[in-house]
This record gives structure tokens, C-alpha cells and sequence, in this order.
């Protein structure tokens, strides 16, 4: 973090209380009134506290390239087009929750960087390593070259998540909200999956559905990596 801005009328025991671990950590603190943090953060629910961050973790696509080359076993999420800003947070929160490697999204058709989105992560978008790709169905091709298996939600796959091995070097590949997958990037998916839907529901959100696809892979990996676990 390079400045913590807090709300100056917080009150003087919640200001000591933030503002000292900051100042003895090197970060610089500013007490502003809460105008300017609902500037900043364009919200009105900031909670007295913003921060500025350094943006480390948003790749270029060629330095994304080098980290996928780099991988011994990738996992990676590609967004086909999200529009909504908290659904992207909440991606985010659980792509990095999970662990994965790299989010990659196309560079039009999708939210970009917001204080909603950062808000919504909480800490994952300055956590969370990001592409935004010129080409997506390029890079979903660079992606297959590197031996990695692109799986594709969608709601008319046969196949369920549960049914598919998730345990080698994989890409989730998950649809705008709404729409689905494009039709280029669901050809290129090695498998299509679906989630059972056993109520009145036909759908989940983005991300729920992410979540839930990226606690499967995780639930097999950890499996395969030690059968003992249950």
C-alpha cells in the first residue's frame, strides 16, 4: 500500500487504532474528510478507510504467457465477458481463495477495474494475478498448445462438473452473465460441463458458479495428492 486515507471524524480511539500499525509499518496515513473518500472510492459505503495500492499483479499477455510456460500444473479461470463489477470482485475472492494462477479476461467486453471491484475482492484484485487478452480464442489456442485442458460451463452440457477429471493442468472457461459462452470459445473447450440443478432454479450466478467449479478442482487435487484426505 503506498497511503491509507481515513475518515478524520472516526473518532479518536478507532483513528489511534487504525492509524498506528500503518505509520509504524511505513504507510503513509491521511485523515480526510468522508466527501473525499466517497470520491475516491465513488461509494458511500467506504467505512471511513480507502486505500492507494500498487497495481502488481495485472499482467501483460506476454508475461502471462512466460507464467503459464512456468506452471507445473496449471490452474487457470477465463472469464468470457463480465459486465458486472461485483460479480468480477467476487471472482476474484474466489479465484484467489482457491488459488488459482491466473484469471484471464478478454480486454473488451468486460468490467474493468473499479472501486466496486476492489471493494467486492476484498484485497484478491491487488492479490490476484490478471490478464486482459487482445484475442481470447488466440489464447484459450495458446493455452490447449501448452498441454493445458480448457473445461467449459455450460447449462446444456450433458457431462456434470462432477463427472470430468480435474486434476491435470486445466483453464475453467465460464460465460458472461447471462448470455453463456460465446460460441468460438465453446468450441475450443476440450469438455463442457454443467451444474445439477435440482430446484426451480435453471441457473446460478457467475459467482456462485465459479466458486463452486473451483472447490471441485480443488477437492480433486487435494484428493489425488493424498488419497487419505477425505
Amino acid at each position: 500500500m503506498e497511503v491509507v486515507y481515513l475518515q478524520q471524524d472516526l473518532g479518536t480511539k478507532r483513528l489511534a487504532r487504525l492509524s498506528e500499525p500503518l505509520e509504524r509499518s511505513g504507510v503513509g496515513v491521511r485523515r480526510v474528510a468522508a466527501s473525499e473518500l466517497e470520491n475516491l472510492t465513488q461509494s458511500d459505503k467506504h467505512q471511513g478507510v480507502a486505500a492507494l495500492t500498487v497495481d502488481s499483479v495485472r499482467l501483460q499477455e506476454v508475461e502471462a504467457k512466460r507464467l503459464i510456460q512456468g506452471l507445473d500444473r496449471a490452474l487457470i479461470v477465463v472469464f468470457d465477458g463480465i459486465q458486472d463489477p461485483r460479480n468480477f470482485g467476487a471472482c476474484l475472492r474466489s479465484a484467489n481463495a482457491a488459488g488459482v494462477d491466473l484469471v484471464a479476461t478478454p480486454r473488451s467486453r468486460t468490467v474493468s477495474y473499479t472501486p466496486v471491484v476492489s471493494k467486492v475482492a476484498a484485497g484478491a484484485a491487488e492479490a490476484q494475478p490478471v490478464v486482459e487478452v487482445a484475442n481470447l480464442v488466440r489464447f484459450l489456442d495458446f493455452l490447449q498448445d501448452q498441454g493445458i485442458c480448457l473445461i467449459g460451463a455450460a447449462a446444456d452440457a450433458p457431462e456434470t462438473l462432477f463427472d470430468v477429471e480435474l486434476t491435470g493442468p486445466l483453464a475453467v472457461v465460464l460465460g458472461a452473465e447471462g448470455k453463456g459462452l460465446r460460441r468460438l470459445t465453446r468450441e475450443r473447450c476440450d469438455y463442457l460441463v454443467s451444474l445439477p440443478m435440482s430446484g426451480v432454479v435453471d441457473s446460478l450466478n457467475i459467482s456462485v458458479a465459479t466458486g463452486i467449479c473451483l472447490y471441485e478442482c480443488l477437492r480433486q487435487r487435494t484428493l489425488a495428492a493424498d488419497p487419505a484426505v477425505r
